[in-house]
């Protein structure tokens, strides 16, 4: 059972939550998953999505990368959710730390995945610590970015269709550092 931490709501209606669990077990219209351009999930969160699952989520990702080519940070790839409770995964592609520019391209995957969620009707979405784990993105730096761009894109969007957003973490560590960044972000 996954666990609420904390909750903001925006001034536009839209709820933030920091979950404490398993986002293959989140039962939202759309998890995020944090991948790489090829969309070859073979390790991390993603291993994860894709072993739960089942075997469509990779299928329907070789089928993505085949047809329109590797995914870039701004333009996420989205599949179904196969056997996952969530209807669809979108595969954001975040940054890897050391590659240059990496604060813009965490804050355009982020953008990129609140658009395809609106784009196809959705209302709830839940989301990893994207490229925290192997990317080596820090993870309060992550943080910090993740919360401002969810905060500008519902700004910039109000009348978005996207009504929860739940950034759910997994490790202790991961939880520590985005509670941190809540606390200074919140005041």
């Amino acid at each position: 059972m996954n666990n609420v931490l904390k909750e903001r709501i925006f001034p536009t209606g839209q709820t933030l939550q920091i979950v404490q669990g398993d986002i293959t077990i989140e039962e939202v219209d759309v998890i995020v998953n944090a991948a790489n351009e090829q969309l070859a999930h073979g390790g991390g969160v993603a291993w994860a999505i894709s072993k739960k699952g089942g075997a469509a989520i990779q299928r329907e990702s070789d089928d993505w990368v085949r047809k329109h080519g590797p995914v870039p940070h701004a333009h996420p790839a989205w599949t179904s959710g196969g056997l996952l409770p969530a209807k669809y995964v979108i595969h954001a592609v975040g940054p890897v730390w050391g590659d240059g520019d990496e604060d813009a391209k965490l804050a355009a995957a982020v953008r990129g995945c609140l658009r395809v969620a609106d784009e196809l009707k959705l209302q709830s979405i839940a989301l990893p610590a994207i490229s925290t784990g192997i990317f080596g993105f820090p993870k309060g730096r992550a943080a910090n970015i993740i919360f401002r761009t969810i905060a500008h894109y519902f700004d910039d969007h109000p009348e978005s269709g996207v009504k929860l957003v739940r950034i759910v973490l997994f490790d202790s560590a991961t939880i520590d550092a985005f509670m941190d960044v809540w606390k200074e972000w919140d005041a």
